[in-house]
């Protein structure tokens, strides 16, 4: 039997591989052809790791046929934002300075923990030069185009992680998140895209921009893939200090308990303005189906926004200090100039966003004790085209860059567990749904997703040829 790695999620690879229908290798040797014939275009990946992937294939084809557990992911292909530690590559995080760098010796918590599962590292992926962007556009590696139209934008900063499992080259990717950056790109391209509690996962072997706002989390093809990947991933790492001590939660069990007594709001005010009609339409119709008429308002959600722009701003500002000092040219300008601002950013600008911070953090956590999940728009529109600097949305022109992450910002601000899913839509470029739920409980958001899932509203559209320049 065929297995095309390209259509399939990972759950049904790795039951292919240990029930015999395909061999790793071949499965890998598949994989690795598409990647080398579609990065051409799609820019995906910034190294690709033949050699090692199928080394490790033939590896596992020998443990089953001795009889061995492979692993719960045995023989499923994935790559990781270039911002990961991968034992031999250096860690570019999408910089051309670090590109100097030696390389690193061991890999990533998270990389680790996939390859223990029996999953099979293929490569690192294209992003925003040091996370800091919603585009991945980036002027030392290029720009990463959004499979489903090649003139617009993947978003990012996790562009390349969402376009690899839009396009269909892999099946399960890993980002990570600090204003928006796994959700915008997931919404944009039409793929799950998973932030989980702050500090739930370690970042431990992780190029960090912002550390006090830092997630990482994964992108995939369903909603089972998204629970096997974040159930893999679990588990407290000493190597990451704010990586809990929390007992891991097996979530794949629980996603057919469906979501009868479950409280599901719509979230107003803020997440139900300054957006196209299309992404409120969205909502309603994962509401509908849902059947959620309740509504809630996040107080003060735009001021959450503007203190995670200070925040981030003096918190990459300050790990770029030395660099920006003495060797700005070397920066993508678009980084360059706003780190260059976060520089100059007052203290106590800082102190009171911090303050601010854990004033609001109170204000969800009393909403969150009458309901248990609250629905959001993920971006405010579409994927906007390549180079676009500004765009016309509700009515009023914005610039491009800080506002992709309008409804994803007051959430990561304060840690929250969020899943933006891709809405079956029949006409139209992709759009993703936020939904969320309060710290720790992950396991909600993956029944509601799984509910949606088999409602058939939710789920991806692989890409399988490219639209051409128009």
């Amino acid at each position: 039997m065929s297995i095309n790695p390209n259509q399939t999620d990972a759950v049904a690879i790795a039951s292919a591989i240990k029930t015999g229908k395909t061999t790793t290798e071949t499965l890998i040797s598949k994989c690795l052809e598409q990647i080398y014939d579609r990065n051409r275009t799609l820019n995906c990946f910034t190294a690709i790791t033949t050699e090692s992937a199928l080394n490790r294939a033939k590896q596992i084809d020998r443990d089953i046929g001795q009889g061995k557990n492979p692993g719960l992911l045995a023989g499923v292909p994935f790559a990781v934002k270039n911002l990961y530690d991968i034992a031999g590559l250096t860690t570019l995080a999408g910089a051309k300075i670090n590109a100097e760098n030696p390389p690193a010796t061991q890999d990533a918590t998270a990389v680790a923990k996939l390859k223990q599962a029996g999953a099979i590292l293929v490569g690192s992926l294209n992003m925003d030069e040091y996370a800091y962007g919603f585009v991945t556009e980036n002027s030392h590696y290029g720009a990463t185009p959004n499979p489903h139209d090649l003139t617009r934008i993947s978003g990012g900063s996790s562009g390349g992680s969402a376009a690899a499992v839009a396009a269909g080259l892999v099946p399960i990717t890993l980002g990570s998140d600090t204003n928006g950056s796994i959700r915008v790109p997931a919404s944009l391209c039409g793929v799950f895209g998973f932030k989980p509690t702050y500090g739930r996962l370690s970042r431990a072997g992780v190029f960090l921009f912002a550390s006090s706002l830092d997630h990482v989390g994964p992108f995939a093809r369903s909603v089972r893939d998204i629970a096997t990947v974040y159930d893999v991933l679990q588990g407290s790492d000493a190597k990451d200090p704010v990586c809990t001590n929390r007992p891991p939660e097996t979530c794949l069990p629980q996603l057919n308990q469906g979501i009868q007594g479950l409280r599901i709001a719509i979230a107003d005010g803020h997440f139900a303005k300054g957006g196209e009609p299309e992404v409120f339409t969205a909502v309603e119709q994962v509401a509908d189906a849902l059947g959620v008429t309740q509504r809630v308002t996040i107080p003060e959600a735009h001021r959450a926004r503007a203190a995670a722009y200070i925040i981030t701003a003096a918190e990459g500002a300050n790990l770029h200090l030395e660099n920006l000092r003495t060797r700005p040219q070397d920066f993508d300008p678009a980084t360059r100039d706003r780190f260059l601002a976060g520089a100059l950013i007052p203290a106590d600008w800082y102190i009171q966003a911090q303050r601010f911070r854990r004033w609001y953090q109170g204000c969800v956590e009393e909403i969150f004790k009458e309901v248990d999940i609250i629905l959001a728009p993920t971006t405010p529109c579409v994927a906007p085209l390549l180079g676009q600097e500004k765009m016309i949305i509700a009515g009023e022109e914005v610039l491009v860059r800080p506002n992709l992450g309008l409804y994803t910002q007051p959430l990561s601000f304060i840690g929250l567990p969020v899943l933006s899913v891709p809405i079956r839509r029949t006409n139209g470029l992709p759009l993703g749904v936020q939904i969320i739920a309060a710290p720790y409980n992950e396991a909600l958001i993956l029944r509601v997703a799984a509910f949606l899932e088999m409602e058939q509203l939710v789920g991806l559209r692989i890409k399988q040829g490219l639209n051409p320049p128009v």
